[in-house]
């Protein structure tokens, strides 16, 4: 069988909009807002909607298809461990931009291609975060090798390939019974190898990666390491542009109290009713997206009044670890006025959904 159906690369333009979104720019990050530019006097939920990037381009980074190679055989039934592997894929898909391509290979005894290489959209996000939210482990042995080997062929049957930088990650608790995984010849690749569980044997994905083009071992045990992992592992595969990323909401004053920020995985801390979020290393052209629900206070006054209800602060290392970059403050300004008469929430979730 041949794997030769891997998708082009296709050019994706912005769709067309009449309205004009807010954007700023903090240092080397463009910090674009969504939210409603009046609110009503009454106390009312009042949500803001954050997308960051890095303020290059993307000439001269390397386009990248990433196989990645999961391991549901019956060990995996134990625990969580497949629940932290959903996790970590997740994490993982956001990562990566258009100019990417995905697939997974899953082993058990035997292994299957779920899907051929994918380019990155915000479709194909949502089908692959799906793919890998369906994943059952098996009552099956487990055969690392077939695994590799599959997904070594993905890699090298591919049309599409030129200019392309090929990786494989490698995600299991390493207790291999069928196989030799180890045998299989990955020198002509950057393999990544995550383990799960530290009472398994270790030295199967250790050797792996020693023996790939460049390849490295973490072990994702504690949920908490999933982001250092990640990085150190993308760092070698993408560059990064923004080290040590963190963005920091907080309330003004009392015209406004946070309620919860959504920002998915990533640690965040809140001190002084202030919310920092740590992102890690940003790499070129990835995006995040945040969300903060405000409680705007009841005013009794009559009248417009324009109020600033949310500040916006983001900071970075010099690369060095020496000093961090801090971005003057962005201040998010509404007027209060009228009566409640619109639902900001559902429009909200449109503009985040056509994203």
């Amino acid at each position: 069988m041949s794997f030769n159906d891997d998708e082009q690369i296709a050019i994706l333009k912005d769709a067309p909009s009449g309205k004009k979104v807010p954007t700023f720019v903090a240092g080397k990050i463009q910090i674009e807002v969504n939210n409603f530019m009046e609110a009503p006097l009454e106390e009312t939920r009042f949500k803001v909607l954050l997308e960051l990037t890095e303020l290059g381009d993307i000439e001269g980074r390397p386009e990248l298809d990433l196989v990645i190679v999961i391991d549901i055989s019956r060990s995996m039934r134990k625990g969580v461990k497949l629940d932290k592997l959903k996790i970590a894929m997740q994490y993982l898909v956001k990562k990566l931009s258009p100019v990417d391509r995905f697939s997974i290979v899953t082993f058990f005894d035997s292994s299957n291609r779920l899907f051929p290489l994918r380019q990155i959209t915000a479709d194909s996000k949502a089908k692959i975060i799906e793919e890998i939210r369906l994943l059952k482990a098996k009552n099956s042995d487990k055969n690392i090798a077939e695994g590799l080997r599959m997904a070594l062929k993905v890699l090298n049957d591919r049309r599409f390939a030129y200019g392309r930088v090929g990786a494989i990650m490698l995600f299991s608790d390493g207790d291999e019974n069928r196989g030799k995984a180890a045998e299989v010849d990955v020198s002509n690749v950057p393999v990544h190898t995550f383990s799960f569980d530290a009472s398994h044997d270790q030295r199967v994905l250790k050797e792996i990666a020693m023996k790939s083009n460049g390849g490295t071992f973490s072990d994702l045990q504690n949920e908490n390491n999933l982001n250092n992992a990640f990085s150190q592992c993308l760092a070698g595969l993408l560059p990064i542009v923004v080290p040590d990323l963190r963005l920091k909401v907080a309330p003004v004053n009392t015209e406004s109290i946070i309620n919860k920020v959504l920002v998915g995985n990533y640690p965040t801390e809140t001190k002084n009713s202030a919310v920092t979020i740590f992102y890690g290393d940003l790499y070129r052209k990835e995006v995040h997206k945040v969300l903060v629900e405000l409680l705007l206070p009841n005013i009794v006054e009559s009248g417009p009044r324009a109020e600033d209800v949310l500040r916006i602060t983001c900071s970075y290392s010099d690369g060095y670890g020496k000093e961090r970059f801090k971005a003057e403050p962005i201040r998010i300004n509404v007027t209060r006025t009228g009566p409640k008469e619109i639902t900001q929430e559902d429009e909200i979730k449109q503009k985040d959904k056509k994203r």
